[in-house]
């Protein structure tokens, strides 16, 4: 069997403090996450891409373009955090995403390897609420974006 391989970009999104949410209220988490995947699904569709997997509070998914995949991450984190002013402060849901253009290598409809556990690694280094990009991102996205890039090694 060969193995095929392709670049792509991968949006890797994770719930900060999801086990603290759920040890709190199980269906009000399972409820807020629902109403956020449901962002997720939408503008991940409006952005041409797909989401391959999820699993818990964890959401991942490719584009075929690293300017696509941060505008829709940006509209994402936008759209999170005005459904979050309708909750009380405990009980809002923030997401750390992570932005990565890499090779992968292709299962049938799930993608595997480095490119997706370097975005996934990108993911926790994000802040509650933000965005983090990987050099190969940046290089794509920098002067074609209007948002502020900040560069932590």
């Amino acid at each position: 069997m060969q193995i095929k391989r392709k670049l792509a970009t991968i949006l890797a999104a994770d719930v900060v403090g999801y086990s603290r949410l759920m040890g709190e209220d199980e269906e009000g988490t399972a409820n807020t996450l629902g109403i956020c995947r449901g962002v997720f699904d939408r503008l991940v569709g409006t952005h041409d891409g797909r989401i391959f997997n999820t699993a818990g509070d964890s959401i991942v998914a490719e584009f075929s373009s690293p300017v696509e995949a941060v505008r829709c991450a940006e509209k994402i984190q936008a759209e999170v955090l005005e459904r979050n002013s309708e909750l009380t402060p405990e009980r809002r849901m923030e997401f750390r995403i992570g932005v990565h253009l890499g090779d992968v290598l292709v299962d049938g409809d799930n993608l595997l390897g480095d490119g997706i556990n370097v975005a996934a690694r990108l993911e926790s280094l994000a802040a509650p609420g933000g965005i983090a990009l990987s050099a190969a991102v940046h290089q794509h996205v920098e002067g074609k974006l209007a948002g502020k890039f900040r560069f932590e090694g």
